[in-house]
């Protein structure tokens, strides 16, 4: 059993995904939890489908493709908050229009340009092709967002449960939602290399909800989500390594496989305990026979 968790290590390719596949889904996770709360979930699917244009132009232009993620990140969120503030349309619709355009540009960029642009890669990370580079720029990213979420963990809960009453304490429920999605959009740069656009939103959604499902606490769902996520991903890339199969995913198989488990088992929300617990609760003379 041992020598199944050493051998991996002696490749450097192996410990550069390990550390990015750590840093990534901590602040995934983190994140996930207020995002979950707030009723964000499909605004990450949104920003991380959108930056896939920022990402084919950067490998075009041969520039880093964080560079360009960032950029498209921020203006997707930019557009869906101009069509939402300047329409009569709703903000699912705005995200909708947003999102899909721009992955669309982002596809047509990659068919006029097949042979310079790594459609997997992109897609579908590469957490095994990453690197010394990348692993800096990851942490650097996770460390920054890891930062903020910690300090402002306290407005951001507020901001999640009661806007009135935040905007009452004279914290700007405008200025935290900005701040939220800046976050959101520098957390979907760091995790693309981890998972690639395609499954990021997996890795943004699934550790929140998961601990949604644990605990009706936020101060144990920023606890159990990380605690999750790390497991999940730490499981998944040595289940990739051992099974040559796609290490992105295979980290979210894992971590869909927790929420799987909470789903049916969770100690108040799980399906399979509440049958449980009803079963217990019928009198006996009641059951018929």
């Amino acid at each position: 059993m041992l020598d199944l968790l050493v051998e991996p290590l002696q490749y450097g390719f192996m410990q550069r995904a390990l550390i990015v596949a750590v840093a990534a889904t901590v602040v995934c996770a983190l994140l996930s939890c207020w995002l979950v709360l707030i009723g964000w979930s499909l605004m990450g699917d949104a920003v991380s489908h959108a930056v896939l244009p920022g990402v084919v132009l950067a490998y075009l232009v041969g520039a880093p493709f964080a560079v360009g993620a960032l950029l498209f990140a921020g203006i997707a969120v930019a557009l869906i908050g101009l069509v939402r503030g300047t329409t009569r349309v709703k903000e699912d619709a705005a995200i909708g229009v947003v999102f899909t355009t721009l992955f669309a540009l982002g596809v047509v960029l990659i068919s006029k340009n097949p042979s310079q642009v790594d459609l997997h890669h992109v897609l579908f990370g590469n957490l095994l092709g990453l690197a010394t580079t990348d692993v800096w720029q990851v942490s650097l990213l996770a460390a920054l967002v890891f930062a903020v979420l910690v300090v402002k963990r306290r407005d951001l809960t507020l901001f999640a449960f009661d806007r009135a009453q935040a905007h009452a304490l004279g914290i700007s429920p405008a200025r935290l939602s900005a701040l939220l999605l800046a976050l959101l959009a520098v957390t979907i740069v760091a995790a693309i290399q981890a998972v690639g656009v395609i499954l990021v939103v997996a890795v943004l959604i699934i550790p929140g909800a998961t601990a949604y499902l644990l605990t009706d606490r936020i101060s144990r769902m920023l606890i159990l989500a990380p605690v999750l996520a790390v497991t999940s991903s730490i499981v998944g890339v040595y289940t990739s390594y051992y099974s040559d199969a796609s290490t992105g995913g295979v980290v979210v198989l894992a971590q869909a496989s927790v929420f799987a488990f909470a789903y049916l088992f969770a100690p108040r929300q799980g399906v399979v305990t509440a049958a449980l617990r009803r079963s217990r609760a019928i009198p006996a003379e009641v059951i018929p026979r």
